[in-house]
């Protein structure tokens, strides 16, 4: 299986904003955009020319990938999936990547990266409807419930205080702390994703 092994603070450096690829570290002195806030590489310091349409396109396309972890042939597929579809494409790009099991595995707080919660999805951690999923890029469906595998309580054993502190629960999965388990309630909107970058620009992109 093809992975992205390229450094997260390199990314990061490379946008030009912080992308939060590392979980809370992201937050910390030792991120990578705090100690060196420039692109990588000997150039990196350099004033940057006014981008092309064309580079302007290219850049959202990397920046979105950058974010949800995924490489050229993946996201293509994405794209695919929801170029037909009735509604504004970039949209709905952006929901289809947002319904990954690894990308909601993160946003209900099981991880603190969505590298962290890839790694959980392919070593079994979690479920979906009570039963183990290790593909990170499954299409979680509305109603689907996420849970951990709770055989693997040391690995999760501070994850309770985690989810307690835990503040920005995605709006459209109903989270139950008892349980320990996220219950998909819809596919989220537009507003309720916070992914700053045009998306719909991919679409452009694309359509070259």
């Amino acid at each position: 299986m093809a992975r992205d092994v390229a450094a997260k603070c390199r990314k990061c450096r490379r946008t030009g904003e912080k992308l939060f690829l590392k979980g809370d570290r992201c937050g910390t002195a030792k991120c990578g955009m705090v100690r060196r806030a420039y692109a990588p590489g000997v150039h990196g310091k350099k004033v940057s020319r006014g981008q092309s349409e064309f580079g302007i396109q290219l850049a959202a396309k990397q920046k979105i990938k950058r974010i949800y972890g995924v490489l050229e042939r993946q996201f293509r597929k994405h794209f695919d999936e929801v170029a037909n579809k009735p509604g504004i494409t970039g949209d709905l790009l952006l929901a289809r990547l947002e319904m990954r099991l690894d990308s909601i595995t993160y946003r209900v707080g099981f991880a603190s990266s969505r590298s962290q919660a890839r790694q959980l999805v392919n070593h079994g951690l979690i479920k979906v409807n009570g039963k183990k999923v290790t593909i990170p890029s499954y299409e979680v469906k509305i109603g689907d419930v996420i849970s951990i595998n709770k055989a693997e309580k040391n690995y999760f054993k501070n994850l309770e205080q985690t989810i307690k502190n835990k503040k920005d629960f995605p709006a459209w999965v109903r989270f139950d702390a008892g349980k320990m388990e996220g219950t998909v309630t819809n596919v989220p909107a537009r507003d309720e994703i916070g992914v700053n970058v045009d998306a719909q620009i991919v679409v452009e992109y694309y359509s070259r």
